[in-house]
């Protein structure tokens, strides 16, 4: 992007608009915008997300920078972008790197998406050997209801893939080794920065690591047996049984990790001066972009209902609503402990929301161990201040 940037200026006037529509990382738009700031050029950070289908028929665009620029292509880019009830999925997000930064956390939350959807498939194809015309079946069903969305839609698609060159299944027979371009690591990294846990992304993230670990996979797998199949926690033994309990705890997952990158979002924009309005993030993410899903009307409702609420999961509605999808959700975990089918994704989400719920979690004895072997203080709940204990040592 310098490059290109560096290649551009020599035949650009004054108050011309460059526009960086790829995955750019948020900090290096901060400095291009700048630095073309300097030279009297204006520079927009547009997020654009949709893929190929996105490019024909009208991606989610998400642009940031100066106001004026965005208003002097404001017409064009609504006129390409994906429309919802007749609302085109683009609005001005914010100064700077605002516009790059939702798209980086969009990217993250597709991540967790990605790797949620992954199990599931894993425990209905290892767990419980569903072939994929039975999968395709299972998806394209889900996608009827509540976990309607553009990534349950292509799964069940998949599933249905012919191979041109064998007539078998194309998904057999592709590698499970996953790329990633950075995205995903860099809404991990900016999330601990700003001290605000994502950890269904970031076990996303790892997991796409160990995929690319196959050799030692393989290595490892013949040292190791997994559990034998059996009775399962939860009433769920029976094939049958796991599919609804699977799906419902797909779905309260899934507003889990759209939870946790909105919560980002949120304290991003105050460290960061974007001014985000984040049922305005939730609208244009329904129509164009992957992590399109109609759950994003219910998110969006609530991030308008309370826009100041430091997490949604103070929403009463949301909360009725991940209540009700929490015993699946602890019953699958379970399942999947018990046939050693890794979950991370789906146990991180739940464990998200059990940290939440929880008044009091066992960082009184984290501050007594870094006292103990540090002098790092600790604070008591019995009164105001720093403490200190002289612990007896070994």
């Amino acid at each position: 992007m310098d490059a290109v940037i560096d290649e551009l200026k020599p035949h650009l006037q004054p108050d011309d608009i460059l526009i960086d529509g790829g995955n750019s990382f948020y900090r290096d738009t901060n400095r291009r915008g700048t630095a073309l700031a300097a030279a009297h050029l204006q520079f927009l950070g547009v997020g654009v997300s949709g893929g190929e289908h996105g490019a024909r028929i009208g991606p989610s665009i998400m642009p940031g920078g100066p106001k004026e620029a965005y208003e002097r292509v404001r017409t064009v880019l609504e006129s390409v972008a994906a429309q919802v009830n007749g609302e085109p999925c683009v609005t001005y997000l914010g100064p700077g790197s605002a516009g790059h930064y939702v798209k980086m956390v969009h990217n993250g939350i597709e991540y967790g998406l990605m790797q949620l959807i992954g199990e599931a498939y894993d425990l209905l194809k290892r767990g419980y050997g569903f072939d994929n015309d039975r999968l395709h079946d299972i998806f394209a069903e889900w996608n009827t209801g509540e976990l309607n969305s553009y990534l349950i839609e292509i799964t069940a698609a998949i599933f249905a893939q012919k191979d041109d060159r064998t007539n078998g299944r194309l998904v057999d027979l592709i590698e499970d080794e996953a790329r990633q371009k950075g995205t995903g690591k860099w809404t991990s990294q900016d999330a601990m920065d700003l001290q605000v846990p994502v950890p269904t992304i970031d076990a996303a993230v790892s997991m796409r690591d160990l995929s690319g670990l196959k050799s030692q996979r393989t290595a490892v797998a013949n040292l190791y047996t997994g559990p034998t199949a059996g009775a399962d926690p939860g009433g769920t033994d029976a094939a049958g049984k796991i599919v609804g309990p699977l799906g419902r705890a797909l779905y309260g997952a899934m507003i889990l990790t759209y939870v946790q990158g909105l919560s980002l979002l949120g304290r991003a924009s105050q460290e960061y001066g974007y001014g985000l309005a984040l049922d305005e993030v939730a609208r244009i993410w329904r129509g164009g972009c992957i992590i399109r899903a109609a759950l994003l009307d219910d998110l969006r409702r609530a991030c308008r209902s309370h826009p100041n609420l430091p997490t949604l999961l103070m929403d009463n509605d949301l909360a009725k609503t991940l209540q009700a999808r929490s015993a699946d959700l602890r019953a699958v975990v379970q399942v999947a402990a018990a046939r050693g089918i890794p979950s991370p994704g789906l146990m991180s989400a739940l464990a998200y929301c059990d940290g939440y719920r929880s008044a009091r979690l066992p960082a009184n004895l984290t501050q007594a161990q870094r006292d103990f072997f540090g002098s790092h203080t600790y604070q008591r709940v019995d009164a105001p201040g720093v403490f200190h204990t002289e612990w007896p040592q070994a």
